[in-house]
Protein backbone atom coordinates (compact mmCIF):
# COMPACT_ATOMS: atom_id res chain seq x y z
CA UNK A 1 0.00 0.00 0.00
CA UNK A 2 1.32 3.28 -1.03
CA UNK A 3 0.82 6.15 1.20
CA UNK A 4 0.93 9.43 0.16
CA UNK A 5 0.18 13.36 1.45
CA UNK A 6 -1.47 15.45 -1.36
CA UNK A 7 -1.99 18.96 -0.89
CA UNK A 8 -4.62 20.42 -3.09
CA UNK A 9 -5.06 23.95 -3.65
CA UNK A 10 -4.57 26.93 -2.38
CA UNK A 11 -4.75 27.33 -6.98
CA UNK A 12 -7.01 24.78 -8.14
CA UNK A 13 -8.70 25.21 -11.21
CA UNK A 14 -11.89 24.01 -9.21
CA UNK A 15 -11.53 26.38 -6.25
CA UNK A 16 -12.99 29.98 -6.51
CA UNK A 17 -10.93 31.18 -4.16
CA UNK A 18 -7.33 30.33 -2.30
CA UNK A 19 -7.77 27.89 0.23
CA UNK A 20 -5.92 24.64 1.06
CA UNK A 21 -6.85 20.85 1.30
CA UNK A 22 -4.24 17.88 3.21
CA UNK A 23 -5.17 14.94 2.04
CA UNK A 24 -3.66 11.84 3.32
CA UNK A 25 -3.98 9.26 0.53
CA UNK A 26 -4.11 5.58 0.34
CA UNK A 27 -3.25 3.55 -3.13
CA UNK A 28 -6.11 6.72 -4.45
CA UNK A 29 -8.13 6.35 -1.60
CA UNK A 30 -8.44 9.58 0.85
CA UNK A 31 -7.85 8.41 4.43
CA UNK A 32 -7.99 11.52 5.76
CA UNK A 33 -8.30 15.47 5.18
CA UNK A 34 -7.19 18.56 7.05
CA UNK A 35 -8.12 22.51 6.01
CA UNK A 36 -5.83 25.28 5.62
CA UNK A 37 -7.57 28.32 5.74
CA UNK A 38 -5.45 32.04 5.58
CA UNK A 39 -4.74 32.84 2.22
CA UNK A 40 -7.87 36.01 1.96
CA UNK A 41 -8.01 37.15 5.59
CA UNK A 42 -8.89 41.01 5.93
CA UNK A 43 -9.91 41.86 9.12
CA UNK A 44 -13.27 43.06 8.61
CA UNK A 45 -14.58 42.88 11.65
CA UNK A 46 -11.87 44.37 13.43
CA UNK A 47 -13.16 47.57 10.92
CA UNK A 48 -15.58 48.63 14.10
CA UNK A 49 -13.00 50.39 15.67
CA UNK A 50 -12.44 52.77 12.86
CA UNK A 51 -15.92 53.39 11.20
CA UNK A 52 -18.90 53.91 12.51
CA UNK A 53 -21.75 51.86 12.63
CA UNK A 54 -23.53 53.51 9.64
CA UNK A 55 -20.20 53.01 7.39
CA UNK A 56 -20.32 49.45 8.41
CA UNK A 57 -22.79 48.61 6.21
CA UNK A 58 -20.52 49.52 3.26
CA UNK A 59 -18.11 46.79 5.02
CA UNK A 60 -20.59 44.26 5.32
CA UNK A 61 -21.44 44.06 1.82
CA UNK A 62 -18.06 43.47 0.95
CA UNK A 63 -17.32 40.43 2.88
CA UNK A 64 -18.64 38.81 -0.01
CA UNK A 65 -19.79 39.84 -3.66
CA UNK A 66 -22.14 36.67 -4.04
CA UNK A 67 -24.18 37.32 -1.13
CA UNK A 68 -23.69 40.65 -0.73
CA UNK A 69 -27.29 41.99 -0.37
CA UNK A 70 -28.18 39.33 2.36
CA UNK A 71 -25.00 40.66 4.23
CA UNK A 72 -25.63 44.15 4.23
CA UNK A 73 -29.17 43.27 5.26
CA UNK A 74 -28.39 41.07 7.81
CA UNK A 75 -26.15 43.76 9.51
CA UNK A 76 -29.34 46.64 8.94
CA UNK A 77 -31.66 44.09 10.66
CA UNK A 78 -29.30 43.65 13.72
CA UNK A 79 -28.35 47.29 14.30
CA UNK A 80 -32.29 48.47 13.78
CA UNK A 81 -33.51 46.20 16.92
CA UNK A 82 -30.84 48.00 18.55
CA UNK A 83 -32.29 51.04 17.66
CA UNK A 84 -35.86 49.63 18.29
CA UNK A 85 -37.26 50.73 14.96
CA UNK A 86 -39.15 48.95 11.97
CA UNK A 87 -38.42 49.40 8.17
CA UNK A 88 -41.35 50.45 6.00
CA UNK A 89 -43.46 47.91 4.87
CA UNK A 90 -42.67 48.84 0.89
CA UNK A 91 -38.48 48.32 2.27
CA UNK A 92 -38.87 45.06 3.53
CA UNK A 93 -40.76 43.70 0.30
CA UNK A 94 -37.93 45.25 -1.82
CA UNK A 95 -35.11 43.96 0.76
CA UNK A 96 -36.83 40.24 -0.05
CA UNK A 97 -36.69 40.82 -3.98
CA UNK A 98 -33.35 42.04 -4.22
CA UNK A 99 -31.99 39.25 -2.06
CA UNK A 100 -33.65 36.59 -3.53
CA UNK A 101 -32.04 37.72 -6.92
CA UNK A 102 -28.43 37.67 -5.26
CA UNK A 103 -29.55 33.92 -4.22
CA UNK A 104 -30.45 33.48 -7.75
CA UNK A 105 -27.06 35.26 -9.02
CA UNK A 106 -25.26 32.98 -6.71
CA UNK A 107 -26.88 29.75 -7.48
CA UNK A 108 -26.56 30.20 -11.10
CA UNK A 109 -22.74 30.88 -11.05
CA UNK A 110 -22.26 27.76 -8.98
CA UNK A 111 -24.07 25.72 -11.98
CA UNK A 112 -21.99 26.90 -14.10
CA UNK A 113 -18.70 26.55 -12.52
CA UNK A 114 -20.47 22.84 -11.03
CA UNK A 115 -20.60 22.25 -15.05
CA UNK A 116 -17.31 23.23 -16.08
CA UNK A 117 -15.74 20.89 -13.34
CA UNK A 118 -17.30 18.05 -15.47
CA UNK A 119 -16.38 19.67 -18.34
CA UNK A 120 -19.36 20.44 -19.57
CA UNK A 121 -17.72 23.94 -21.05
CA UNK A 122 -20.99 24.03 -23.54
CA UNK A 123 -23.33 23.98 -20.51
CA UNK A 124 -21.20 26.43 -18.65
CA UNK A 125 -21.60 29.30 -21.22
CA UNK A 126 -25.49 28.75 -21.16
CA UNK A 127 -25.77 28.78 -17.83
CA UNK A 128 -23.68 31.88 -17.64
CA UNK A 129 -25.73 33.36 -19.98
CA UNK A 130 -28.77 32.81 -18.13
CA UNK A 131 -27.36 34.35 -15.25
CA UNK A 132 -26.35 37.72 -17.08
CA UNK A 133 -30.13 38.18 -17.22
CA UNK A 134 -30.11 38.52 -13.76
CA UNK A 135 -27.11 40.50 -13.44
CA UNK A 136 -28.93 42.87 -15.85
CA UNK A 137 -31.95 42.95 -13.30
CA UNK A 138 -30.18 44.02 -10.37
CA UNK A 139 -28.11 47.04 -12.65
CA UNK A 140 -31.59 48.33 -14.02
CA UNK A 141 -32.91 48.37 -10.77
CA UNK A 142 -29.60 49.28 -8.08
CA UNK A 143 -27.24 50.58 -10.81
CA UNK A 144 -24.58 47.55 -10.30
CA UNK A 145 -24.15 44.01 -10.50
CA UNK A 146 -22.57 42.77 -7.52
CA UNK A 147 -22.31 44.94 -4.98
CA UNK A 148 -25.71 47.08 -5.21
CA UNK A 149 -25.83 49.16 -1.70
CA UNK A 150 -29.20 49.16 -1.66
CA UNK A 151 -29.17 48.23 2.45
CA UNK A 152 -29.27 51.45 4.58
CA UNK A 153 -29.85 51.41 8.62
CA UNK A 154 -33.69 51.98 8.51
CA UNK A 155 -34.36 51.03 5.29
CA UNK A 156 -33.17 51.08 1.47
CA UNK A 157 -32.13 53.95 -0.75
CA UNK A 158 -33.16 52.92 -3.51
CA UNK A 159 -37.78 52.41 -4.93
CA UNK A 160 -38.83 50.33 -7.98
CA UNK A 161 -41.22 51.74 -10.26
CA UNK A 162 -43.87 49.95 -11.88
CA UNK A 163 -42.42 49.76 -15.32
CA UNK A 164 -39.03 48.25 -13.36
CA UNK A 165 -41.66 45.69 -11.58
CA UNK A 166 -42.91 44.51 -14.85
CA UNK A 167 -39.58 44.44 -16.43
CA UNK A 168 -38.45 41.93 -13.56
CA UNK A 169 -41.39 39.75 -14.20
CA UNK A 170 -40.87 39.82 -17.87
CA UNK A 171 -37.04 39.06 -17.43
CA UNK A 172 -37.79 36.01 -14.91
CA UNK A 173 -40.15 34.56 -17.03
CA UNK A 174 -37.40 34.42 -19.95
CA UNK A 175 -34.97 32.97 -16.95
CA UNK A 176 -37.48 30.03 -16.34
CA UNK A 177 -37.90 29.00 -19.48
CA UNK A 178 -34.12 28.90 -20.47
CA UNK A 179 -33.49 26.71 -17.07
CA UNK A 180 -36.06 24.37 -18.13
CA UNK A 181 -34.29 23.51 -21.22
CA UNK A 182 -30.81 23.02 -19.62
CA UNK A 183 -32.54 20.62 -17.07
CA UNK A 184 -32.24 17.44 -18.98
CA UNK A 185 -28.45 17.97 -18.71
CA UNK A 186 -28.33 18.95 -15.53
CA UNK A 187 -30.73 15.89 -13.94
CA UNK A 188 -30.34 13.43 -16.33
CA UNK A 189 -27.23 13.22 -18.34
CA UNK A 190 -25.29 9.72 -17.92
CA UNK A 191 -22.31 11.29 -17.64
CA UNK A 192 -23.60 13.56 -15.14
CA UNK A 193 -25.03 11.03 -12.90
CA UNK A 194 -21.73 8.85 -13.11
CA UNK A 195 -20.18 11.84 -11.95
CA UNK A 196 -22.46 13.21 -8.95
CA UNK A 197 -24.84 10.06 -8.07
CA UNK A 198 -23.50 8.34 -4.74
CA UNK A 199 -20.33 11.15 -4.57
CA UNK A 200 -20.21 12.78 -1.22
CA UNK A 201 -22.93 11.30 0.71
CA UNK A 202 -23.50 13.29 3.76
CA UNK A 203 -26.71 11.03 5.99
CA UNK A 204 -29.15 12.97 7.14
CA UNK A 205 -28.14 11.99 10.87
CA UNK A 206 -24.47 13.35 9.85
CA UNK A 207 -25.42 16.36 8.17
CA UNK A 208 -27.37 16.97 11.77
CA UNK A 209 -24.97 16.53 14.05
CA UNK A 210 -22.16 18.19 12.23
CA UNK A 211 -24.33 21.20 12.11
CA UNK A 212 -24.66 21.41 8.30
CA UNK A 213 -26.88 24.86 6.80
CA UNK A 214 -28.37 25.39 3.84
CA UNK A 215 -28.34 23.51 0.51
CA UNK A 216 -25.69 20.81 1.89
CA UNK A 217 -28.21 20.14 4.98
CA UNK A 218 -31.87 20.12 2.58
CA UNK A 219 -30.00 18.08 0.42
CA UNK A 220 -29.66 15.35 3.33
CA UNK A 221 -33.72 15.85 3.88
CA UNK A 222 -33.88 17.84 6.52
CA UNK A 223 -36.35 20.63 5.93
CA UNK A 224 -34.62 23.67 7.87
CA UNK A 225 -34.60 27.10 5.87
CA UNK A 226 -34.26 30.47 8.03
CA UNK A 227 -36.48 32.74 6.09
CA UNK A 228 -39.11 30.08 7.48
CA UNK A 229 -38.55 32.07 10.42
CA UNK A 230 -40.52 35.17 9.23
CA UNK A 231 -37.63 37.85 9.46
CA UNK A 232 -37.85 40.87 7.37
CA UNK A 233 -41.18 40.08 4.71
CA UNK A 234 -40.83 36.59 4.37
CA UNK A 235 -43.22 35.99 7.26
CA UNK A 236 -46.09 37.42 4.45
CA UNK A 237 -45.10 34.78 2.13
CA UNK A 238 -46.38 30.99 1.96
CA UNK A 239 -43.31 28.67 0.89
CA UNK A 240 -41.63 25.57 1.76
CA UNK A 241 -37.85 24.66 1.75
CA UNK A 242 -36.56 22.82 -0.87
CA UNK A 243 -35.07 19.61 0.02
CA UNK A 244 -34.20 16.20 -1.36
CA UNK A 245 -33.41 12.88 0.29
CA UNK A 246 -29.76 11.67 -1.66
CA UNK A 247 -27.76 13.59 0.31
CA UNK A 248 -25.13 13.22 -2.42
CA UNK A 249 -23.71 15.80 -5.42
CA UNK A 250 -26.48 15.30 -7.33
CA UNK A 251 -28.92 16.28 -4.74
CA UNK A 252 -27.61 19.33 -3.49
CA UNK A 253 -26.96 20.17 -7.39
CA UNK A 254 -31.01 19.23 -7.52
CA UNK A 255 -31.71 22.09 -4.57
CA UNK A 256 -29.93 24.66 -5.88
CA UNK A 257 -31.85 24.28 -9.47
CA UNK A 258 -34.88 23.97 -8.00
CA UNK A 259 -34.63 26.96 -5.39
CA UNK A 260 -34.20 28.98 -8.41
CA UNK A 261 -37.54 28.24 -9.05
CA UNK A 262 -38.58 29.29 -5.49
CA UNK A 263 -36.95 31.98 -6.01
CA UNK A 264 -38.41 33.49 -8.57
CA UNK A 265 -41.87 32.36 -7.40
CA UNK A 266 -41.03 34.83 -3.86
CA UNK A 267 -39.40 37.48 -6.37
CA UNK A 268 -42.81 37.40 -8.16
CA UNK A 269 -45.02 37.42 -4.90
CA UNK A 270 -43.05 40.03 -3.08
CA UNK A 271 -43.87 41.96 -6.24
CA UNK A 272 -47.74 41.97 -6.26
CA UNK A 273 -47.25 42.71 -2.81
CA UNK A 274 -45.37 45.75 -3.05
CA UNK A 275 -47.38 48.51 -0.80
CA UNK A 276 -47.01 52.06 -1.33
CA UNK A 277 -45.71 54.14 0.84
CA UNK A 278 -41.63 55.64 2.59
CA UNK A 279 -38.83 53.10 1.87
CA UNK A 280 -36.56 54.76 4.93
CA UNK A 281 -37.40 54.84 8.58
CA UNK A 282 -34.87 57.48 9.83
CA UNK A 283 -33.17 57.42 13.62
CA UNK A 284 -30.14 59.51 14.84
CA UNK A 285 -29.90 57.34 17.77
CA UNK A 286 -26.96 55.40 18.09
CA UNK A 287 -27.29 51.75 18.82
CA UNK A 288 -26.69 49.97 22.52
CA UNK A 289 -26.68 46.35 23.81
CA UNK A 290 -26.11 43.13 22.15
CA UNK A 291 -28.08 41.49 19.16
CA UNK A 292 -27.42 38.24 17.88
CA UNK A 293 -29.36 38.11 13.97
CA UNK A 294 -29.90 35.38 11.24
CA UNK A 295 -30.87 34.86 7.58
CA UNK A 296 -30.75 32.53 5.12
CA UNK A 297 -27.78 33.22 2.40
CA UNK A 298 -27.49 31.47 -0.76
CA UNK A 299 -24.87 29.02 1.00
CA UNK A 300 -26.70 28.75 4.03
CA UNK A 301 -27.51 30.31 7.78
CA UNK A 302 -25.26 33.42 8.66
CA UNK A 303 -24.98 34.61 12.14
CA UNK A 304 -24.46 38.20 13.24
CA UNK A 305 -23.74 39.33 16.60
CA UNK A 306 -23.37 43.10 17.53
CA UNK A 307 -22.20 44.40 20.73
CA UNK A 308 -22.62 48.59 20.89
CA UNK A 309 -22.39 51.13 24.09
CA UNK A 310 -24.12 53.73 22.28
CA UNK A 311 -21.40 55.60 21.07
CA UNK A 312 -21.40 55.45 17.25
CA UNK A 313 -18.14 52.89 17.12
CA UNK A 314 -19.34 49.25 18.03
CA UNK A 315 -17.58 47.47 20.61
CA UNK A 316 -17.81 43.92 18.62
CA UNK A 317 -19.03 42.38 15.18
CA UNK A 318 -18.31 38.27 15.23
CA UNK A 319 -19.85 36.62 11.85
CA UNK A 320 -20.64 32.94 11.72
CA UNK A 321 -20.82 32.10 7.79
CA UNK A 322 -22.24 29.48 6.43
CA UNK A 323 -19.12 27.90 5.10
CA UNK A 324 -17.39 27.35 8.13
CA UNK A 325 -20.10 25.81 9.09
CA UNK A 326 -20.63 23.50 6.54
CA UNK A 327 -16.67 22.47 7.10
CA UNK A 328 -16.78 19.98 9.48
CA UNK A 329 -19.36 18.44 6.88
CA UNK A 330 -16.60 18.48 3.81
CA UNK A 331 -13.97 17.28 6.16
CA UNK A 332 -16.64 14.10 6.79
CA UNK A 333 -17.07 13.55 3.35
CA UNK A 334 -14.04 13.32 2.15
CA UNK A 335 -11.93 9.91 3.67
CA UNK A 336 -13.05 7.26 1.85
CA UNK A 337 -13.34 9.22 -1.71
CA UNK A 338 -11.62 8.47 -4.58
CA UNK A 339 -8.93 11.38 -5.22
CA UNK A 340 -10.18 12.19 -8.57
CA UNK A 341 -13.50 12.85 -6.72
CA UNK A 342 -12.68 15.49 -4.29
CA UNK A 343 -12.68 18.71 -6.59
CA UNK A 344 -16.17 17.96 -7.43
CA UNK A 345 -17.09 16.74 -3.75
CA UNK A 346 -15.70 20.11 -2.28
CA UNK A 347 -17.71 22.25 -5.05
CA UNK A 348 -20.46 20.62 -4.30
CA UNK A 349 -20.81 22.63 -1.02
CA UNK A 350 -20.39 25.72 -2.67
CA UNK A 351 -17.57 26.82 -0.17
CA UNK A 352 -16.98 30.45 -0.21
CA UNK A 353 -13.32 31.04 1.64
CA UNK A 354 -13.69 34.93 1.36
CA UNK A 355 -16.57 34.62 3.75
CA UNK A 356 -15.68 32.54 5.66
CA UNK A 357 -12.34 34.50 6.56
CA UNK A 358 -13.70 37.88 6.04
Amino acid sequence: MTVSVIPVGPQHPVFLEPFQLKLVVEDEVVSEALPRFGYVHRGLEALVVSKDFRQMTRVAERICGICSAIHGMTYCRAIEKLLGITPPPRAQMLRLVWSELHRMHSHLLWLGLFAEAMGFESLFMQIFRIRETVMDILEQTTGNRVIISVNVIGGVRRDLDAEGADGIRRALKKVAGDLERIRPVLVDDYSVRKRTEEKGILAKERAYELGAVGPVLRASGISQDIRRTGYGAYGELDFEPVVESGGDCQARCKVRYRELFQSMDLIRSGLDRLSDGEIQTKSKEKPEGEILVRSEQPRGEVVYYIRADGSKHLQRLRIRTPTFANMAALMDLLPGLDLADVPLVTLSLDPCIACTER
